[in-house]
């Protein structure tokens, strides 16, 4: 019942309540008598804290990555130096065996035979893996390049073993 008449009283007087404004002076009242409010500082903020803790983390990841791929860049720098001395030296005794298979070739009057055939296709298959080494320089190509240098090495050996029996045989008959 206290309800019904509470409610009745405030829509039979709601113009009056309305009507009235509290004076100016009542506000400054209250709020100075609510405790100060100091003004955060923007250092002590929590998500300060945490942008800076984002941003170190994102510059730690960068430094991180950028050392560790300087550092397989140095190495495979160092492994294709040592590649390359490789390559120098197989290739010097691949020419120089070269010349000599010519040079008995040529005194004997001997045509290209098959060994020369596959030592043309196996310098075509190295120039494609040396054109891959410089697209994806991995191990495995360095390693194929080696195999086939030491192939073909293999085969300018037969070869000069070969040419060279028949003039030992002959001078074995004399």
């Amino acid at each position: 019942m206290k309800n019904d008449s509470l409610k009745e009283f405030i829509t039979k007087n709601r113009e009056a309540f309305d009507s009235q404004t509290p004076p100016e002076k009542l506000w400054q009242k209250i709020e100075s008598a609510l405790p100060k409010f100091q003004k955060q500082v923007f250092w002590n903020s929590v998500s300060f804290w945490r942008a800076a803790a984002v941003v170190l983390l994102g510059l730690s990841s960068y430094l991180f990555f950028v050392k560790n791929n300087s550092k397989t860049e140095k190495q495979d720098v160092a492994a294709l130096q040592g590649f390359n001395d490789l390559e120098n030296y197989y290739s010097s005794q691949i020419a120089e065996k070269m010349n000599l298979v010519s040079r008995y070739q040529s005194q004997t009057g001997l045509t290209e035979d098959e060994v020369t055939q596959n030592l043309k296709k196996l310098e075509a298959m190295y120039l494609v893996l040396k054109d891959e080494l410089g697209k994806r320089p991995t191990q495995d190509v360095r390693d194929a390049l080696v195999l086939n240098l030491l192939v073909r090495i293999d085969l300018i050996n037969q070869q000069l073993n070969k040419l060279d029996r028949p003039e030992k045989n002959e001078q074995k008959s004399i």
